[in-house]
């Protein structure tokens, strides 16, 4: 009996230390956050990105699958590289920053050959955090409707 309620204890307490993830297929633009903050280098930056879609998103970190691991010289993951996302979710586009933390090479011919990158939130405000939010809570069916519903009559 005791067992029991303690292993129930440990389960709640990890779900709520773990965010719970929510599998989804969206497109995604990734870019390497510039060295230099210009707006020449930001243009340029952007322009040389890598096209993916998610694999799974979360209130606190996203997967997602790209054809190559490094974007020129540098890989999308370590060295405390910061990645900007674009994210197109059905209730609107929203960017973040991220940061990868881990990778794994996905596909079984070199033809078909992917990386399923896993990366943490740094930076998501506004309302591309509301967007996210809100599709994270209510999927597809977007934000709740506001106001009361007036009728008329004629």
């Amino acid at each position: 009996m005791l067992r029991k309620l303690i292993s129930k204890f440990n389960r709640s307490l990890t779900e709520s230390m773990v965010s719970s993830r929510r599998r989804h297929t969206a497109p995604v633009k990734i870019w390497i956050e510039p060295d230099i903050n210009s707006e020449r280098a930001r243009e340029l930056a952007r322009s040389s990105c890598v096209l993916g879609e998610t694999y799974d998103i979360s209130r606190t970190g996203i997967a997602f699958v790209v054809p190559s691991i490094r974007l020129k010289e540098k890989y999308l993951v370590g060295h405390d590289l910061t990645l900007n996302v674009e994210m197109d979710l059905p209730t609107g586009k929203v960017h973040m920053k991220v940061m990868g933390k881990r990778y794994e090479k996905v596909g079984v011919h070199i033809s078909t050959e992917r990386f399923l990158v896993g990366a943490h939130i740094l930076t998501l405000v506004g309302a591309d955090k509301e967007t996210y939010e809100t599709f994270l809570r209510r999927g597809h069916r977007g934000p709740r409707p506001t106001g009361s519903l007036e009728l008329g009559i004629d």
